[in-house]
């Protein structure tokens, strides 16, 4: 079989065969497919497209060309569960649910990663906490979901090898964008990682990858279909990402907000929302409740009972954070030297954001990567963040910049004041769950 003729059937928009699919993946693994020519069979996939049968077989084929986990030997009592989201700003929602989601019984071994361009990574936020080992080997992992019940680590070189070439590939040949290339690199991985249940959250709007409502709807429905003709059980929500989700953005003060949600204090409503509807999902597909009002019932008693903010702590003890953070994050967690706030520059109801310049505020204050090489500073970003539909008066703060030093403090102040809408009419934002798909 020649690769340049897998390229031509594609190119001229035909449908592939699961052993075409099959020897491109392996192409990738083994290099038997040059760059050239996954770069041109990706850019036929992206022109072209794929049918439901191909994006299956291509997720498929990624997902066995590394290691697949099996739990069996881990002796882990509950549904492997997790969440995934498409990325936005100021989202800490697997920090939070996570640990929900394990104190109601489920087994979370979350594998997430880094930031990409304005979106924060949770691998970032938990890099911001002592000790914390994001790439445990199997028998602290295997140590960590029996004691916490849940663990959020990164992806390990042998999980699914032929998505991180491909997307390497995709990443400089502007081909990223391809709804079915999306759900194959997204899905690969969790279906390596040997769930019985994925929830996903798209978000869409300004600070989404998908900014339209049209193209949130295509990937989330892509992803439910996939998934569940390769045989993980899957439901998606549409998620509102007009504005900063919560209100912090920035590594460590994420992880604070985290906390402070975890011990049921300073709760955003709309961050709270998705949470704990996300993590109700979960429950229901784990056959951990028999209905959504009791799904509800037991995420809400994860926090109010603490046992959320315990499985937390257990999880960041066993793999190698303080015990005690949960008691004492000021203690642990890196704070800016230079904090202030950003004056609104004059009075009204905050009427709209600029949500996608706010991430890539944050990346200028150094709390993201311009380049894969850089480092992080886990003390910077907003807190404290105005809302749509909340009145100010003139001077009041939008958000309390958190900065190295003061040069990059008043660069902050000025962009963001740029970036928040006052108008002289009430706002009303969109709701923040907009729709179930695959229910």
């Amino acid at each position: 079989m020649l690769a340049q003729e897998i390229i031509r059937i594609k190119r001229d928009g035909h449908t592939l065969s699961a052993p075409h699919i099959e020897h491109f993946v392996r192409g990738l693994v083994d290099g038997s497919w040059s760059e050239g020519q996954a770069a041109a069979l990706a850019m036929a996939i992206f022109l072209q497209g794929m049918s439901r049968d191909e994006t299956v077989a291509l997720t498929q084929a990624m997902t066995h060309s590394g290691l697949v986990m099996d739990w069996t030997s881990a002796q882990l009592d509950g549904p492997i569960l997790d969440k995934h989201s498409t990325g936005g700003v100021g989202d800490k929602l697997s920090l939070m649910l996570a640990p929900i989601v394990a104190a109601c019984g489920g087994i979370v071994p979350m594998i997430s990663g880094r930031g990409l361009g304005h979106t924060g990574g949770t691998l970032d936020k938990l890099g911001s906490i002592p000790g914390y080992h994001c790439t445990p080997d199997v028998a602290t992992l295997h140590q960590a979901l029996q004691s916490a019940g849940c663990a959020i680590i990164g992806q390990t070189a042998d999980l699914a090898p032929a998505d991180r070439r491909l997307y390497a590939i995709r990443d400089v040949t502007a081909t990223v964008e391809s709804v079915p290339l999306i759900t194959a690199s997204i899905l690969s991985k969790k279906l390596a990682a040997g769930l019985q249940g994925l929830v996903m959250d798209v978000k869409v709007g300004n600070g989404a990858f998908a900014d339209s409502m049209d193209m949130a709807s295509t990937l989330a429905e892509s992803l439910v279909q996939v998934a569940n003709g390769a045989g993980l059980p899957t439901r998606a929500w549409l998620t509102d990402m007009n504005q900063v989700l919560g209100s912090t953005c920035g590594n460590a003060l994420e992880v604070q907000e985290a906390i402070d949600f975890l011990k049921g204090e300073g709760t955003d409503p709309r961050q709270s929302i998705v949470t704990l509807r996300l993590s109700a999902e979960l429950l229901l597909m784990g056959g951990l409740a028999a209905n959504e009002a009791e799904a509800m019932q037991k995420v809400e008693h994860a926090v109010t009972s603490g046992r959320g903010l315990e499985q937390f702590s257990r999880m960041i003890n066993a793999l190698g954070g303080p015990a005690n953070l949960a008691e004492r994050p000021s203690h642990y967690l890196p704070q800016a030297p230079v904090q202030r706030p950003v004056p609104a520059p004059r009075s009204g109801w905050v009427s709209g954001m600029a949500t996608r310049d706010i991430g890539l505020a944050v990346v200028e204050l150094g709390g993201g990567r311009r380049q894969a090489s850089d480092p992080i500073d886990a003390r910077v970003g907003f807190s404290q963040f105005v809302h749509i539909g909340q009145q100010l008066q003139a001077g009041e703060p939008l958000a309390m910049v958190h900065a190295a030093d003061a040069a990059a403090a008043e660069h902050a102040c000025q962009t963001l004041q740029r970036l928040v809408q006052i108008s002289d009419a009430p706002a009303t934002p969109t709701p923040v769950l907009i729709r179930a798909i695959g229910r």
